[in-house]
């Protein structure tokens, strides 16, 4: 009973927990949003930089922020130019009268100089610096003027230091402000952004010097949080880079300060060292660097007050929420959030590129399937439809005007039809005029029987022709729904590969580096991409290795004797000095291996032959080897078979099902000429994991298989391609085993013999009579057999291919690993 009670409450509980959840995460992305817009878009982060800014002095008597805060708001953000103008003056009050005096002729002088350049320069954005320039120049100068009667040339070089890092603020500003007010930060923020906003913040922060509680300073407090909250997100550089920049302008407000600057470098290092401890890592490096520091700078004398306000920044670090770490973190290059980021940045674009192939795959198959359902129809019901009009026409030329038209087409409609039918039959076949009978009884059923047999004679011709080229057109279309249908499967394929993620293979990794460590191998990476069996993919970068082949001598048996299949040496980057790595790609070893051997010879011994040859890997573990022989000699056939041979390769590599690339072969034939230019193909492929081979021929010879002592007859009956346009297509299998030898040859070779009443047998006695397994001379020897018996002519185009299939047994035998022995990874 308590169990049943267990299992009904928990559900219970389950969903109150997530509806609890989904309430806080509403209103928390409720408080968000609505801090956010009161903050960006009724502008009070504005009036507060603005005001604290106002504030801002170094120097004891520089004010080089406000006026280029202002500017740079004035440019982007016009409408909270007004906002920004009255909290800057208002900071300056909380100073003095002076600085707001300053901070108001500033901005008055900005207004007219700008008013000024703008007559002659129209572009704002390059003008703004030097307008600012002039401007804070211009007021210092002027008021100094004002306010004492002589100038010194001290007064002259503090108006130009104050100038000077007004035109560089402004530049900074003018980058800063847009991350900080758009509504969505931009993906990636580099170093350089990094550092713009922090020197705007160190600005702001400038502006609370002077603010103090029981000598606790708010400027040392915040840039403390400041510092923690940067070395936890991105690490040691980031932190002490925030800590230099952050110290460095404090200093210049506050001399006294100038400690400062080294106690937040270092603490922004330690921080970022300990970032593994998540925030109390962090929090303990800053209370590491507070001590440290101050016992050197200072000494015992402020310790407590230092360590009070290095605890205060620590507090309010540890009560930041995780949303707004893991936000910042989004956008600093190097942050787990940062690749998290990209990675499903990436992995939506995938998806979407997916979908788009999956669409057009299944646009394609929607072709295929609307092309296809014009042929799939009763014939039975096509046939006897064109029956009846064919005989309606006959009728409306010969019975519509004849007087017996009633008797025969109403009163004896059926044996009217009859006789019309059969004499249709009879005309199509040829066999009407020796049917006396049937043409006796016509006759005397018709009073205008010879007008109609001579409309149908006449009528039939067209009627065949009709029939013709409806079923030409049938073909076509049946031919365009199977080459639609081959396309959306390549796409659908094409979709799958898209789709699939790389697998982590972190422990995989992990023992295949301990492995070869202890072996006494140095690695310095190792990644997995799969351990697909017969597709593993792996990646290893280790120190230079001279050129001794440690990688093909020793890893690659070792990764064979640990993943339990053979591993190969894929690709090899050796590095270019000592000190360098080497890059290394291994992959999954193919159970067989083709090794082949051509000979061929041009008719009279020309230069030019009308047989084509290729080899093609397939790259899915299939290895592809064809003939074409074009119709007669020279150029023009050599053209016919050589284009045969490219559009097979560029077909098949493309994915798409043998049948169907060899149907859209032989359709482009027949529609590319109407010349009587014909080539037969001769196309094997074998599987290179399991030795399955089809064998596809196309009014070619046959070939032969030679397996010890016994010979393979290997033939089909297909007829040439261009021929005809309905093609079918007769796919002829066998299982090949290491040690066979394929060979294949054109017409030339098979039917080049002199005197020879059974090519079939004179072939396989020649070739069983040879002794070499070598396919090179394997060719050269049936070559030269064939030429023998010719008395040294070449009457004809010959071209022989032979392969030889072999196990693909690595160079380097796997040497066993004692602890890895039983163990396989994956």
């Amino acid at each position: 009973m308590e169990k049943v009670e267990r299992r009904l409450m928990e559900p219970i509980a389950d969903l109150g927990m997530g509806k609890t959840h989904q309430a806080v995460n509403r209103f928390f992305q409720r408080f968000s949003s609505r801090l956010q817009l009161f903050f960006l878009h009724k502008g009070l982060v504005y009036v507060l930089i603005g005001f604290l800014l106002g504030r801002a002095i170094i120097l004891s008597e520089v004010l080089p922020f406000a006026l280029p805060f202002f500017g740079a708001v004035f440019l982007m953000k016009r409408d909270k130019a007004l906002l920004a103008g009255l909290a800057l003056i208002a900071g300056g009050i909380t100073v003095s009268i002076e600085v707001s005096i300053i901070i108001t002729m500033s901005i008055i002088g900005f207004f007219i100089i700008k008013r000024l350049s703008s007559y002659f320069l129209k572009d704002q954005l390059k003008t703004l610096p030097f307008v600012i320039l002039t401007t804070v120049a211009t007021v210092r100068i002027g008021y100094l003027f004002m306010t004492n009667s002589t100038l010194t040339i001290y007064d002259y070089m503090m108006a130009g230091v104050e100038s000077g890092l007004s035109f560089i603020l402004t530049l900074i500003f003018l980058q800063s402000i847009p991350l900080i007010s758009a509504r969505r930060y931009k993906q990636t923020l580099k170093i350089e952004e990094i550092i713009c906003i922090m020197i705007l913040l160190a600005s702001v922060m400038t502006g609370l010097v002077g603010v103090t509680y029981q000598n606790l300073q708010a400027e040392h407090i915040f840039s403390r949080y400041m510092v923690l909250l940067f070395a936890f997100i991105g690490g040691s550089s980031i932190g002490s880079t925030v800590g230099v920049v952050t110290g460095l302008i404090l200093s210049l407000a506050n001399v006294g300060n100038l400690y400062h600057m080294s106690l937040l470098a270092f603490s922004g290092l330690l921080g970022g060292l300990l970032r593994e401890g998540q925030k109390l890592g962090t929090a303990i490096g800053l209370l590491i660097g507070t001590v440290l520091i101050s016992l050197y700078g200072q000494g015992s004398a402020d310790l407590m007050t230092t360590l009070l306000e290095s605890m205060i920044a620590i507090l309010l670090f540890l009560i930041t929420p995780k949303a707004i770490t893991g936000r910042l973190a989004k956008h600093i290059p190097g942050t787990n959030e940062y690749t998290q980021e990209q990675q499903q940045y990436v992995r939506k674009i995938r998806d979407v590129t997916a979908h788009r192939v999956d669409q057009f795959s299944q646009v394609f198959h929607a072709l295929s399937e609307s092309f296809a359902t014009f042929y799939d129809k009763d014939e039975a019901d096509d046939d006897q439809r064109e029956t009846d009009l064919f005989l309606s026409s006959i009728t409306e030329s010969t019975c519509q005007h004849c007087f017996k038209k009633e008797k025969c087409w109403v009163d004896n409609f059926d044996t009217t039809y009859d006789y019309m039918e059969r004499i249709m039959h009879e005309t199509k076949q040829h066999t009407y005029q020796n049917n006396v009978k049937l043409k006796k009884d016509f006759h005397r059923h018709c009073s205008k029987a010879n007008k109609v047999e001579e409309t149908i004679e006449e009528e039939i011709n067209y009627f065949q022709a009709n029939q013709k080229l409806k079923k030409e057109v049938q073909e076509s279309r049946r031919l365009v729904a199977e080459q639609l249908l081959g396309v959306s499967h390549v796409m659908e394929d094409l979709s799958k590969e898209i789709k699939r993620e790389q697998e982590n293979h972190f422990v995989q990794e992990e023992q295949i580096r301990d492995a070869l460590q202890n072996f006494g191998i140095e690695i310095v990476n190792v990644d997995i991409y799969s351990l697909e069996q017969g597709n593993v993919d792996i990646e290893m970068s280790i120190p230079f290795c001279n050129g001794h082949g440690e990688c093909e001598k020793i890893i690659a048996p070792m990764l064979s004797d640990i993943l339990e299949e053979s591993i190969i040496v894929k690709n090899e980057e050796c590095a270019n000095y000592p000190n360098g790595y080497c890059h290394v790609s291994f992959g999954s070893a193919k159970k067989f291996r083709i090794k082949t051997g051509v000979a061929h010879a041009a008719k009279g011994g020309g230069l030019v032959s009308g047989d084509s040859y290729s080899m093609i890997d397939l790259g899915v573990g299939k290895f592809a080897v064809a003939i074409s022989d074009g119709m007669g000699n020279g150029v023009r056939a050599h053209f016919e078979s050589n284009e045969t041979i490219k559009l097979l390769q560029k077909i098949l590599q493309s994915g798409i099902e043998e049948k169907v690339a060899i149907k859209t072969i032989n359709s482009i034939l027949s529609l590319r000429t109407t010349d009587e230019i014909f080539s037969t193909l001769d196309l094997a492929i074998v599987d290179l994991q399991d030795g399955n081979s089809k064998f596809l021929k196309i009014g070619s010879t046959p070939s032969f298989v030679k397996r010890g002592d016994k010979i393979i007859k290997i033939q089909a009956s297909n007829l040439p391609m261009g021929i005809i346009d309905e093609f079918d297509v007769d796919v002829v299998g066998e299982r090949l085993k290491a040690g066979d030898l394929l060979i294949m040859m054109s017409d030339g070779i098979f039917e080049g013999p002199r005197h020879v009443e059974n090519y079939d047998l004179w072939m396989k006695r020649k070739i069983g009579e040879i002794k070499t397994v070598d396919p090179q001379e394997v060719a050269d020897l049936i070559m030269e057999e064939v030429i023998r018996t010719r008395s040294g002519k070449i009457e004809d185009d010959m071209t022989v291919v032979v392969s030889a299939i072999e196990h693909n047994t690595p160079k380097w035998a796997s040497i066993p690993v004692t602890k890895y022995e039983s163990k396989k990874i994956g």
